[in-house]
């Protein structure tokens, strides 16, 4: 089982903050490609551009592999001023 916790714009554009997958060991590309299926909101807010992903608080890239009991977050980039 895998947590999944959405923030941001990226929670707002899909009405979701959390949820628990049983989908490990999964690629973070393949679990974003999975979730995209929900719809046009999902996908938009998931694209790689637009969103980043931690596991277990660590930024990763799209190719990490996801392990069991592990937790995910994504959420946009943000920048400062």
């Amino acid at each position: 089982m895998i947590r999944i916790l959405f923030f941001a714009q990226t929670r707002e554009l899909i009405g979701v903050s959390s949820l628990e997958l049983d989908m490990a060991p999964i690629a973070v590309s393949d679990l974003i490609e999975h979730l995209s299926l929900n719809g046009d909101n999902w996908l938009y807010a998931l694209k790689e551009k637009h969103t980043l992903c931690a596991v277990n608080k660590q930024l990763v890239d799209h190719n990490y592999v996801i392990n069991a009991n592990d937790e995910v977050a994504f959420f946009p980039p943000v920048t400062g001023g």
